[in-house]
């Protein structure tokens, strides 16, 4: 694999850059002139790169299937974490599971900056950086860092809810249904009326960009200065239907309970609005702003890294499910 011809910037997709704009290395990289480029071939590549990367890999903590590693901002270069330090970014590079596995990494860099630039839900500052061997990799800033190195408190969805694989089994994290997630929130968010439309736009976001697989890990409270917690930014959005053959809901349960999901999507995702407490104007303006915004959706598609086929099965996997929202 050899490195791409840059056209647009690796993490806002402007288009007109040859590496990262200002915006971005402001936004994710403290302002300092970091290269798109790694120095490092990709993970599996040889094995002092192996060596490299198993090492960063036990300095991890958080969980999932993909693999991680940990990276600081060391200057103005990005490297790999040496024992005993924390790392500032999440490195995410071509996993070795599912369908079309290359295009992972810029599936969830379009999806989160659709996110942000469209609809202006808050992100983990994200962008895309290459090995020297060309492979791409997401890199993601961590929001539950401080400057001085030190960590807010973050907890997520399945810890709150006090599930875990000893309690609840190995697919503890996609039980329930999102009503779920308001409930939680309820209990543990003083400013829940504030942050109760934030999660509404999200889980309504993940339905129209087919992110099947936002469960209970995948929604989190992050500490905030004056002590108490608010939901986190979004993490983790990408189109999943692209990699695995998944349901439109990662929980089990879908949106609603069972006994309340009647009628068409639509009709279920105001059920659940009125369950939550949301007011009727406030869900229409939510809905109003996700059902526009196409032809925006439409110029990130196309600045974005991912092939010419991969473009064309985004863009008709959001068509699809716009169309069923407004029926």
């Amino acid at each position: 694999m050899s490195l791409l011809e840059i056209k647009y910037c690796p993490g806002t997709l402007a288009e007109g850059y040859q590496t990262y704009s200002r915006t971005c290395l402001s936004r994710v990289f403290n302002g300092k002139k970091v290269h798109h480029v790694l120095p490092y071939d990709s993970p599996a590549s040889n094995q002092l790169t192996d060596e490299l990367f198993d090492n960063s890999r036990k300095q991890m903590s958080i969980s999932g299937v993909q693999q991680k590693f940990s990276v600081l901002l060391d200057k103005n270069k990005l490297r790999l974490i040496n024992p005993g330090e924390r790392g500032a970014y999440i490195l995410k590079p071509i996993p070795g599971v599912g369908n079309r596995a290359d295009q992972m990494p810029a599936n969830e860099h379009l999806t989160m900056q659709i996110a942000r630039q469209v609809y202006g839900i808050e992100t983990a500052e994200n962008a895309l950086v290459f090995f020297k061997n060309g492979s791409p990799s997401y890199i993601t800033k961590r929001f539950d860092v401080k400057d001085d190195g030190n960590k807010w408190a973050q907890e997520d969805f399945a810890s709150l809810a006090g599930r875990t694989p000893q309690t609840h089994g190995e697919h503890y994290k996609y039980q329930g249904n999102y009503l779920d997630l308001f409930q939680l929130i309820q209990a543990n968010v003083p400013a829940y009326k504030i942050e109760a439309p934030k999660l509404f736009r999200l889980i309504l976001f993940n339905y129209l960009f087919s992110n099947g697989d936002a469960h209970l890990k995948n929604f989190s409270l992050l500490e905030t200065p004056m002590g108490d917690f608010r939901l986190s930014p979004a993490y983790d959005l990408l189109n999943s239907r692209i990699h695995i053959e998944d349901s439109d809901f990662a929980l089990e349960d879908g949106l609603l309970p069972k006994n309340l999901a009647q009628g068409t999507i639509t009709k279920q995702f105001f059920k659940l609005a009125e369950l939550v407490g949301l007011k009727e104007q406030q869900v229409k303006k939510i809905f109003d702003l996700l059902s526009s915004g196409s032809e925006k959706v439409e110029k990130l598609i196309a600045a974005s890294f991912l092939d010419d086929k991969t473009k064309r099965n985004y863009l008709q996997s959001y068509q699809t499910k716009l169309k069923k929202l407004t029926r």
